[in-house]
């Protein structure tokens, strides 16, 4: 496997800096060396959008970094995105991407030493589509999601090693205007990406061929096992396995599907997927990076189920636990520190980044940090 993901990721870089007619980042590459860390949140601010940067501590507690929040450059909607992953950190932790869903751009910002942004000279990229709600970035490979129905599609880009984006040419997918995308994602070798269709409760599964370019399953879009399918996570042990939140059944009654993908691209549902996690609205997923525990943000009824996962993909609910003293209801996007014992949580209702600490499949609470005022916060990156 390793040795047909280096082949794959030179082939494909190539093919791209031909395309594009620049250099591109390497596919994969060691984040600058630091002592502490920082999580960054896509403000989605209406107007000029920004980005909230906050400092890991030791113990994994935040505090905002000197100057924060930072221009992106692009404008946001001032209001919910209903995706997942609508920022990234570059493969090499060199920038943060960012969506302007309020002006169809996607905006890159260099990672200062300290953890504050700068904008990179002709960053600002049109989106390729009509608001743009999530990103997915593999090396110097980058697709978005664009949501909008006059203009609904995934778009591939190039990151060059100065952080530029450069469309690249003949990878736009168009969507139906109903669609509705909630999510696009790599699996970790940059084989495969599936796009999570919420309106149309489908899901879109494609390999990646060797020009970046998306080669669609035979039978795709698949359906999905519930109304709403919309965060996904490739399992990080597994490049085969995806878990897919299904947000949209009826109160009490989401579920986290399990999918075997094979080698063409076609969804296998694994046991006896969906699994039921007893809350209303499932939406963000984060799986724990040793592939052992999964965790979904019930948006609707303010909480956090935690599921094992077994060897063949299974799912067994181990409970739920709440967000915060405030219902937590409209939290959104999950993500976990590099070490893995910090889950950080955006707590967008209560305009607040929620910190847990993680024991195996346990959470704790342990505070939140507000978020800038005037934030409509859209997803939260790790770096």
């Amino acid at each position: 496997m390793r040795h047909h993901f280096w082949k794959w990721s030179r082939t494909t870089l190539a093919a791209v800096l031909t395309l594009a007619g620049a250099a591109v980042a390497p596919a994969v590459a060691a984040a600058r060396s630091s002592s502490r860390g920082y999580v960054y949140v896509n403000d989605n601010t209406s107007g000029t959008n920004t980005v909230a940067a906050f400092v890991r501590q030791d113990d994994g507690s935040l505090a905002p970094v000197p100057g924060s929040p930072f221009t992106a450059g692009g404008a946001g909607l001032g209001a919910g995105l209903a995706s997942q992953g609508s920022i990234q950190v570059s493969s090499d932790g060199r920038y943060v991407l960012a969506v302007d869903a309020g002006s169809n751009q996607i905006s890159v910002l260099r990672i200062e030493p300290g953890g504050s942004l700068a904008p990179v000279p002709g960053g600002i990229v049109s989106s390729g589509g009509e608001e743009p709600v999530s990103l997915t970035v593999h090396g110097g490979l980058v697709y978005v999601a664009n949501a909008g129905p006059g203009d609904s599609n995934y778009t591939g880009f190039a990151l060059t090693v100065g952080g530029r984006l450069l469309p690249l040419p003949g990878s736009t997918v168009p969507l139906p205007e109903a669609a509705q995308p909630g999510d696009v994602l790599f699996n970790s070798t940059g084989t495969r990406l599936v796009g999570t269709l919420v309106g149309t409760s489908q899901i879109d599964s494609f390999r990646v061929g060797f020009d970046g370019r998306l080669i669609a399953a035979l039978g795709s879009p698949f359906p999905a096992q519930g109304v709403g399918p919309f965060g996904s996570e490739f399992r990080p042990t597994n490049p085969d396995q995806l878990f897919v939140s299904n947000a949209h059944n009826a109160a009490g009654d989401g579920t986290v599907s399990a999918f075997q993908l094979t080698g063409d691209g076609s969804l296998l549902s694994i046991g006896s997927s969906p699994f039921a996690d007893d809350q209303t609205a499932p939406c963000w997923v984060e799986i724990s990076h040793d592939g052992q525990f999964l965790f979904a943000v019930n948006t609707g009824s303010g909480s956090i189920s935690r599921f094992s996962i077994a060897a063949d993909g299974g799912l067994t609910l181990l409970g739920s636990t709440p967000v915060s003293t405030n219902a937590g209801v409209g939290a959104v996007d999950a993500r976990l520190s590099p070490d893995g014992r910090t889950l950080y949580l955006d707590e967008s209702a209560v305009h607040a980044v929620g910190v847990f600490a993680v024991r195996g499949g346990q959470l704790t609470g342990e505070g939140s940090v507000p978020l800038p005022a005037g934030a409509a916060s859209a997803g939260l990156a790790v770096r």
